[in-house]
């Protein structure tokens, strides 16, 4: 080991206390003037590896700098990002390894060791870092003004003591790295607490936006192409293609963590009638809460981890750039025409401060390439259609997650995109149009986890429940449900809305939404009756989701759900409701079958791969389903999308609820009840 060379750069304590450390088991080379520094880099990379080619000369006389070393470490007694964006551009170009240490607003960060050509790197961690914590944007512009002017030699709590701490880290790292031994902090950090001394490591998740170590490829028509492969189910009877269990250890160790986490914070539901759980999705500018609902604490902890995850992916393209830009008339021969979405009223655009602009054939937009299975190839699809849009830059229409899934496979994530665009589809025809749908017997449901559910949410959530079949032309089953309260206080109404191939893991669905409001929403109904009334009495005063729910808390608001709650046609059982569907062994052949369903129907299925490498680490797929012609979901009773979208007139007389085609006239124009 004694061959071995470590270049260390930085004044100070730290710096002194780590070479002190390694004096003697390798060869240390002390360097403090940068631009001799990146000189002496430069010369050492270019040099070739074999022993036998003399190497340029370097500008420094020290003749260690004639041996290429095997680590570098950049170590500072405060925080100096602009040092290490420098040291990431010459050690990479060198392929040299290295590691970061320094004081950083009063903690101490050791690491992430940096691996030539690998993602995770200390602009990472101090990205992460500061979206976990509670001051971004005041840490953001600490951050800025750091990088620009540069700060302090060594931060105010920057003890001795601590500085020794974590010296003895940075030196037993290195030791690991020049003895060829499995790091400690290879896409990890320690923080070291500068009272206690307490260290504690961390994983790091690499950001696939990070402008250091990120490379994202060009948005291309060959990438966005999809061949369906085989996926073995777990179980026939079931729709999925990886256990809970094989990846539970990894979610947690690689999403979940408040000090650098990709997610920061959880909290049990300790209100819900089931076992529930938050989690908290940092944003810059905002946070993004996630629920897990499912019987089990740990369980729903899971879960809210894949639906932030799905959530991630969905806000923005991680991992591709954009590349094309330009009108939807020069791209008309192959791409989606923006028309076929559904967009708002002619009259809303014209308002005032509304954040979204009439779309026009000549007018230039941001387009993503997706797959079109009806046309069999590639397809632009306007970015703002194929991400959340909410009412940013040049968008046309509102667009929310709608038929964003997350999937164990590419086809698994396929399979519930299509299931969540036919969910919202179903719940808004029936809105829309006033269908009376069948109700369904809930003693015919022979499922024992069904009916304990539905018992605990009348005993303990107080609410009697309601379910219709809500299918449409597709067949594939949807239910509407509807809780009705018991109580003489909190919410009245609750609706929510469930597909599935299997009917009952349709219910199961809607009742776990029903079950994730009530109750934890009593007391905000409560204090915010008021405005309630005010929507009730005004629609346009539902402008966010939540009211949405909220107005429909109001007794006042039930006559607008009559046309279900006094429907006079027949209960149906499950069975008759829903035939049994033939069992298929492989996962692929039940999205083949409904890629069928849709061809038949002659809609067009697209999809967009939405796949960030913050989830394909795992071996998770991440996609937006598009079915042009079908309901999308809006919030906000000004935001609502039907105009174009002729379905909703014509499927209500297809499945026999009425005579005749309806007119948009007719249409329903109270705000909907979605959650």
């Amino acid at each position: 080991m004694s061959q071995e060379t470590v270049w260390i750069f930085g004044t100070g304590t730290l710096a002194d206390n780590v070479s002190d450390l390694l004096e003697g088991a390798c060869g240390i080379v002390r360097l403090t003037d940068w631009p001799t520094w990146e000189a002496d880099t430069a010369a050492i990379g270019n040099a070739p590896d074999t022993p036998d080619t003399p190497a340029s000369e370097p500008v420094n006389s020290d003749p260690s700098l004639h041996q290429k070393p095997s680590l570098a470490l950049l170590l500072h007694d405060a925080w100096h990002p602009a040092l290490d964006h420098r040291a990431h551009e010459v050690f990479e170009s060198s392929n040299i390894p290295w590691l970061r240490g320094c004081v950083q607003l009063g903690e101490g960060v050791v690491g992430p060791l940096v691996v030539p050509h690998a993602p995770g790197c200390p602009r990472c961690a101090d990205w992460r870092r500061l979206l976990a914590g509670n001051e971004r944007e005041e840490t953001l512009a600490i951050l800025h003004l750091l990088e620009e002017q540069g700060g302090l030699d060594r931060d105010p709590l920057a003890s001795c003591t601590a500085l020794s701490q974590m010296a003895h880290l940075i030196a037993a790292e290195a030791r690991r790295v020049l003895q060829e031994q499995k790091p400690m902090l290879d896409r990890a950090v320690f923080i070291v607490n500068m009272a206690s001394l307490t260290a504690t490591r961390h994983f790091l998740l690499p950001d696939s936006l990070c402008p250091v170590c990120g490379s994202r490829p060009d948005d291309s028509a060959e990438a966005a192409r999809i061949t369906l492969q085989p996926n073995p189910k777990l179980d026939p009877n079931g729709y999925r293609t990886r256990s809970l269990n094989e990846f539970k250890d990894v979610l947690l160790r690689d999403y979940l963590d408040s000090n650098i986490g990709f997610l920061n914070r959880d909290q049990l539901d300790l209100v819900s009638p089931f076992a529930a759980m938050t989690l908290n999705l940092p944003l810059l500018h905002t946070d993004e809460v996630t629920a897990g609902r499912t019987h089990s604490y740990a369980e729903s902890k899971i879960t809210g981890i894949l639906e932030a995850l799905e959530r991630y992916c969905g806000v923005a393209p991680h991992a591709k750039r954009t590349v094309v830009r330009d009108t939807y008339r020069h791209l008309a021969a192959h791409a989606l025409n923006p028309a076929r979405v559904g967009v708002h009223e002619k009259n809303n655009y014209a308002r005032p401060r509304f954040p979204f602009q009439e779309y026009h054939p000549n007018r230039p937009l941001d387009w993503v390439w997706g797959y079109s299975f009806y046309r069999e190839r590639p397809i632009l699809v306007p970015e703002m259609l194929a991400y959340y849009s909410l009412g940013q830059g040049d968008g046309f229409v509102y667009e929310t997650s709608n038929g964003c899934a997350l999937g164990g496979s590419l086809e698994e994530a396929i399979l519930y995109g299509l299931l969540e665009v036919v969910e919202r589809d179903a719940f808004l025809m029936t809105w829309y149009a006033r269908l009376p749908l069948p109700r369904l017997d809930l003693e015919s449901m022979q499922d024992t986890e069904l009916q304990w559910m539905i018992q605990r949410i009348r005993t303990v959530g107080g609410y009697d429940l309601h379910l219709y079949n809500a299918t449409m032309e597709n067949g594939i089953p949807s239910i509407f449900a509807l809780a009705k309260n018991r109580k003489s206080y909190g919410l009245n109404l609750i609706c929510a809305a469930g597909a599935h191939l299997d009917p009952i893991r349709a219910v199961k669905s809607a009742v776990h939404e029903l079950a994730g409001m009530m109750l934890v929403l009593d007391r905000k109904y409560e204090f915010h009756r008021e405005q309630c009334l005010a929507m009730y009495r005004d629609s346009a005063k539902v402008q966010a989701m939540d009211d949405h729910m909220m107005l429909y808390g109001l007794p006042e608001a039930e006559e607008r759900l009559d046309f279900l709650l006094k429907s006079d046609r027949p209960m149906q059982t499950i069975q008759e409701a829903f035939p049994p569907r033939a069992k298929r062994a492989d996962l692929t052949d039940d999205v083949r079958d409904l890629l069928g369903v849709f061809r038949r129907l002659n809609l067009e299925v697209i999809v967009v791969n939405q796949t960030t490498p913050e989830v394909a680490r795992n071996g998770f797929s991440c996609v937006k389903v598009l079915i042009p012609g079908m309901l999308p979901m809006t919030f906000g009773h000004h935001l609502i999308r039907v105009k174009g979208l002729e379905r909703v007139l014509k499927v209500p007389a297809q499945l026999g609820y009425v005579k005749k085609k309806l007119t948009r006239q007719g249409l329903n124009s109270d705000p909907h009840p979605f959650p």
